[in-house]
């Protein structure tokens, strides 16, 4: 009976606003008026009258976020819609509203590498993506954002620093060039709003990391840098795995016809992920929760 409800729902509406026969629409839906009678004059079992009132939340989630897929929609129906439910409900009330998530794009980077690269770091966090506190391990990279003028394409780069505890991101830069400044004055902010830290710093082998006055800024705050090894992007995960969550929310499969408008959509999206952007892997908590907790208790 419940799988067959979206139809006879179709028929009950059908029927009401444009008067078409009963015996035809149940013929076209591939059923019958005797099963659609049974359905239409039931008591509506307690579970699916709820069932139905979670489905229409996670419709209206799923519209708002088409990206998140059915454990990401469970926890905002217990964080923001005070409805506690398990992964398989969800999964199933998904997959009987035919609610799927947008389909996974993979990231292209932009970072050029050094030609003659002034300085070379070894690759000290060694794939340890796990920290323990705060501001102790910090990933950096830039990647690039398309835009239109009429039929004129350009671009706007955004570099930015990610913290591995918290998964926050500490700081960003967006520039229309991919340049030293855009990494430094990235740097510079990340400092400036967590003073007195000395995280390990790593990054890729981008000229802009390779350089000898950015090895000097990082001697100076008392910093340590990591470098991932050539043509291993996996050595970077987290930092290249932000990038796809951004892209895969917000961008693919968008056309942004204007500067203004593509750097508003990162802003707000930073802004969201590190304040309502709930993820699992921090215990269901947003990565500024996951960093508040930590400074409370220490």
């Amino acid at each position: 009976m419940v799988r067959h409800e979206y139809i006879y729902q179709a028929i009950k509406e059908e029927n009401e606003e444009y008067h078409y026969s009963i015996s035809g629409l149940c013929k076209l839906g591939g059923t019958s008026r005797a099963a659609y009678y049974k359905w239409l004059h039931r008591e509506i079992p307690k579970s699916e009258t709820e069932n139905k009132h979670i489905a229409d939340i996670m419709e209206k989630i799923h519209e708002e976020f088409p990206d998140k897929g059915y454990r990401r929609i469970r926890d905002d129906l217990e964080r923001y819609h005070e409805t506690k439910v398990n992964d398989k409900r969800v999964l199933r009330i998904c997959r009987n509203r035919n609610i799927k998530s947008t389909i996974k794009y993979s990231n292209n980077g932009c970072t050029r590498q050094a030609a003659n690269p002034q300085y070379i770091a070894e690759n000290t966090l060694n794939r340890e993506f796990k920290a323990v506190s705060p501001n102790e391990k910090w990933l950096t990279d830039v990647t690039e954002f398309h835009y239109y003028i009429g039929i004129e394409k350009r671009k706007v780069y955004l570099s930015a620093i990610l913290d591995l505890y918290d998964r926050r991101i500490v700081s960003y830069i967006i520039r229309d060039r991919n340049n030293n400044a855009l990494v430094f004055d990235t740097f510079d902010t990340a400092v400036k709003n967590n003073p007195n830290v000395h995280p390990l710093f790593h990054s890729d082998r981008g000229y802009q990391y390779t350089n000898r006055a950015f090895h000097a800024k990082l001697e100076a705050s008392g910093m340590t840098q990591s470098m991932s090894r050539v043509a291993k992007c996996i050595d970077n995960g987290p930092m290249e795995g932000f990038w796809g969550i951004i892209k895969r929310e917000r961008y693919y499969g968008k056309k942004f016809t204007g500067r203004e408008s593509i750097v508003e959509m990162i802003e707000n999206y930073i802004e969201y992920y590190n304040n309502k952007r709930l993820q699992r892997n921090l215990g269901v908590l947003t990565p500024m929760e996951k960093y508040e907790i930590y400074i409370q208790a220490a």
